[in-house]
């Protein structure tokens, strides 16, 4: 070969390592450029800060299926909300549903625990792709998670994972919020408030999951995560309104996701995550600052098949966690309690399988002194599940 040609390929490669760095710090200059501000101090309240039982003592005093929409056989991710004592229902629950995950029949469907009749409504779709897209001016491919919060004022809040192009990687969060106050369940509408601003790459590549933590001042923080080539947590802050505040970045490592909060105090939170490596574990981090920065810490000694997590700190000392609990599989979803976040004991099973059994992907919420949990089962609905103090069982 001659000398001219191997001198023309050596700078050649030169060139393109200096261009792959220029390139490379354009890229971190519009990360921080564009990069939300980071979440204010934030103060949480305990959901059940006059809980009378520890989660040790709680009986199951129900469970089932949720409806389906009629001749909708897929059924995946579930949500729960607490309604305040005004409203028909005490807890809704939304969920994505269709043929398939990622078929394009995919839409968002709700349904509501009655408190009149105690049982749940007929499910109905409530968001859809093709209507989404056209609010949003392109083309939503497929729909995913919803996470549901209400505001001070009542409304209903919807954050959606929706994709224009690709798998899941490339996804946006899509908020949108309640178009009127009825409290009419088959009225019940949605209207975009924006994608969250939370990536210079068009939004993408951000995923919500698990339910926000409440401030003490009316707002949340909701967690998220970021997936593209690496996974990695965020939390983002929301005032009383409904109006994205900030965010902050809750671990250094490159294969967490799925995050799901926990009070320790009002401003000493947890962090435990899904972990998509092959360490098998939970992993866990913590602020001591409402959220405003994040360490982690050694994983927890919870075996996990890198699967979604859902835990919920009722009052100071008093943790649940649903997760599944078995290394290899999704066959077996169990109910966990603490006192500090760290040191976990089994207390109940929510569903044990075999085989190709799936029960998974759980939600958790705290209802009028009763703990309800919600489950994808099988895929092909969302199975739930309530618990009360013994007295109260009775």
């Amino acid at each position: 070969m001659p000398d001219s040609l191997l001198s023309f390929i050596a700078r050649s490669r030169v060139v393109r390592l200096w261009v792959g760095l220029v390139i490379c710090l354009v890229l971190v200059g519009l990360d921080l450029g564009r990069r939300a501000p980071l979440a204010p101090l934030a103060q949480a309240v305990w959901p059940a800060a006059d809980a009378k039982q520890s989660p040790a003592s709680l009986v199951l005093i129900g469970q089932g299926n949720i409806p389906m929409p009629v001749e909708t056989p897929a059924a995946h991710a579930s949500s729960l909300l607490v309604m305040p004592s005004t409203y028909p229902a005490s807890v809704m629950a939304f969920w994505f549903a269709g043929t398939r995950e990622s078929a394009p029949d995919v839409q968002i469907a709700a349904s509501q625990f009655d408190r009149v009749t105690q049982q749940w409504r007929a499910a109905r779709f409530v968001v859809n792709r093709h209507t989404l897209g056209g609010q949003l001016g392109f083309g939503v491919r497929r729909l995913g998670n919803p996470v549901a919060w209400l505001d001070q004022q009542g409304k209903i809040h919807l954050f959606v994972v929706a994709t224009g192009f690709g798998g899941w990687a490339a996804s946006r969060v899509v908020h949108l919020r309640q178009a009127s106050a009825s409290h009419d369940f088959d009225a019940l509408t949605f209207d975009i408030e924006r994608v969250l601003p939370l990536s210079w790459l068009w939004n993408t590549s951000f995923l919500v999951r698990s339910a926000p933590l409440a401030l003490i001042d009316g707002g949340m923080v909701l967690p998220v995560h970021f997936e593209l080539g690496f996974k990695y947590p965020v939390s983002l802050r929301f005032d009383a309104r409904g109006n994205f505040k900030g965010m902050a970045r809750i671990s250094q490592r490159l294969h967490l996701l799925q995050p799901t909060l926990l009070m320790q105090s009002e401003s000493h939170w947890l962090a435990l995550l899904r972990d998509h490596s092959d360490t098998g574990k939970v992993a866990i981090a913590q602020t001591h600052n409402g959220g405003q920065s994040w360490n982690d810490l050694p994983d927890l000694a919870l075996d996990n098949p890198d699967a979604s997590i859902a835990g919920l700190a009722l009052a100071p000392g008093q943790m649940v966690l649903a997760h599944n609990s078995s290394f290899h599989s999704r066959n077996d979803l169990d109910l966990s309690i603490s006192s500090d976040g760290k040191s976990w004991v089994k207390s109940k099973a929510l569903a044990h399988g075999a085989g190709g059994d799936e029960y998974s992907y759980p939600a958790m919420i705290w209802a009028e002194g009763e703990l309800w949990v919600s489950y994808t089962d099988q895929r092909k609905s969302i199975a739930w599940q309530r618990f009360a103090g013994a007295a109260k069982s009775q």
